[in-house]
């Protein structure tokens, strides 16, 4: 009988040791993947021939937003209507006034990565000379298509943000929502809009914030620790692809993040021309939390 209970309590206390070593081992894997998610590891390469042609697959196939005008024919002006009702009133009601589509008559005026067009309306709209670039042909042709049926003249270009065709100081506004941090060369896209933009410009551009409470809520903690994601292997920037920027073709987009010291650095060559970018970093984080929290892209 003695020898039976030594040897169940050596069991329980082998299983208990390998238990625990278990939960160490995950909670080592989790710690690592915590202090990765929270730390800078941005690529520098330039985009790839195979990258690009994966984007214009995914964004031609499934432009962004066009998901919020699905009950309409697609491209017709009720289409274009309810996408941006969905913007302006659901996802995002503060982006009209952080991003100043009134602010701008008279200025030229350029939006990269310029999607189905949504946005540059509005500075069209406001009296901004615009134009339009975007890797995917298929979002150049919706945007000629959704301003003119509109009434708004502007200008597009087929172009890839790291390499932009134009000359030095071509604006006086550049502009990009939620299109640089997808990019692998994000510094060197950052170069590119100020290299065109004339000295006293504005540059106008949102990325994902790395230190949001969306990001550490949701990216790091119901995905990364609660839901397994970070114990699976994958990394911040795999959970943002899978779960953030989702799609019905089933793409998988290049996504970072950054913090306000990051986004600064991006910025230095700017400051160093004189122009105006400290306010727009500081609104930075919030208006990125505000864009992942109302979007629904956790839900």
């Amino acid at each position: 009988m003695r020898r039976q209970r030594a040897a169940a309590t050596a069991l329980w206390i082998n299983l208990i040791k390998s238990q625990f070593w278990e939960l160490s081992l995950k909670a080592r894997i989790i710690q690592s993947a915590v202090a990765a998610a929270l730390r800078p590891a941005h690529s520098k390469k330039v985009m790839s021939s195979d990258d690009k042609q994966r984007s214009r697959e995914q964004w031609g196939k499934d432009p962004a937003g066009a998901v919020y005008g699905r009950e309409h024919e697609f491209a017709s002006r009720e289409f274009f209507d309810e996408v941006e009702r969905h913007r302006y009133l659901e996802y995002a009601p503060w982006m009209p006034e952080v991003m100043g589509f009134n602010e701008f008559a008279g200025t030229r005026l350029l939006e990269v990565g310029c999607g189905m067009g949504t946005d540059l309306l509005q500075f069209a709209r406001g009296g901004a000379k615009v134009t339009g670039i975007d890797l995917t042909p298929r979002s150049i042709e919706i945007s000629q298509r959704h301003l003119a049926l509109y009434g708004q003249e502007a200008d597009f270009a087929i172009a890839d943000g790291e390499r932009l065709p134009f000359g030095d100081a071509s604006f006086d506004v550049v502009y990009s929502n939620g299109v640089l941090h997808h990019t692998p060369d994000t510094a060197g896209s950052v170069r590119e809009l100020h290299r065109v933009l004339r000295p006293g410009g504005q540059a106008r551009v949102m990325l994902y914030h790395r230190a949001s409470w969306a990001y550490l809520s949701q990216v790091v903690l119901r995905y990364g620790i609660l839901q397994g994601e970070f114990l699976r292997g994958n990394s911040a920037a795999e959970i943002m692809s899978k779960y953030v920027e989702f799609n019905a073709g089933g793409g998988r987009p290049l996504v970072k993040a950054y913090s306000r010291r990051e986004a600064r650095e991006l910025h230095r060559d700017l400051m160093a021309k004189k122009t105006t970018p400290e306010q727009f970093v500081d609104e930075l984080a919030e208006v990125t939390e505000k864009a992942i929290q109302k979007a629904g892209y956790y839900k």
